[in-house]
């Protein structure tokens, strides 16, 4: 069984905004599957269904960013054989990479995210597979706190269900050819 961790700030207030593309991504899954994302646990909605053959568990933890790892701590501590974090799928947004690249690892450090930076903790190791989505600005920014914050402009948004069709299509290439042949089709043509 898969677990798929979208990352995100539960409310309203926050739907539309950078930071939440993992829920945003979660939710597509769940439209496309059938799944309902409402069953509460571990501080989370979760709903399962399957993808590309495989049991998955969407979550969409409801700590707030920077406590996402309490949430992916207890889920995997419920499940004892998915305990190692190599059904571990989790998606977030990265403000280093250009708006729209989408970007897979098998592994890696949390990149200034503080939501990956609190998964690592909480699950004492950087060996599960992640899907970074681009946010990256066309200008600079003087406050990274608050881009991330804000709502997606409206050219952006015309554009947030291509990326999000494009990594709903890579997370099932993970699921269905493995982490490699994924990176290799989804990492190098943009």
């Amino acid at each position: 069984m898969y677990f798929i961790v979208g990352l995100g700030n539960p409310g309203a207030e926050y739907e539309w905004t950078r930071h939440n593309l993992g829920f945003m991504l979660v939710d597509r899954l769940a439209g496309e599957t059938g799944a309902q994302v409402k069953r509460k646990e571990c501080r989370a909605l979760v709903g399962r269904t399957e993808l590309e053959g495989e049991r998955v568990e969407l979550v969409k933890p409801q700590t707030y960013m920077n406590l996402s790892g309490e949430t992916v701590a207890c889920l995997l501590a419920k499940h004892v054989h998915e305990r190692d974090g190599r059904s571990l799928i989790v998606i977030s947004d990265d403000l280093a990479l250009p708006f729209g690249t989408i970007r897979l690892r098998a592994r890696g450090s949390a990149g200034g995210h503080n939501g990956l930076k609190s998964i690592i903790a909480a699950i004492r190791t950087d060996e599960f597979i992640r899907l970074r989505i681009g946010i990256q600005p066309a200008h600079t920014v003087g406050d990274s706190k608050r881009f991330v914050l804000d709502e997606f402009s409206r050219s952006e948004r015309a554009e947030v269900e291509k990326i999000l069709e494009r990594s709903a299509e890579a997370l099932r290439a993970v699921i269905r050819d493995g982490i490699d042949k994924a990176m290799a089709l989804y990492n190098s043509s943009q």
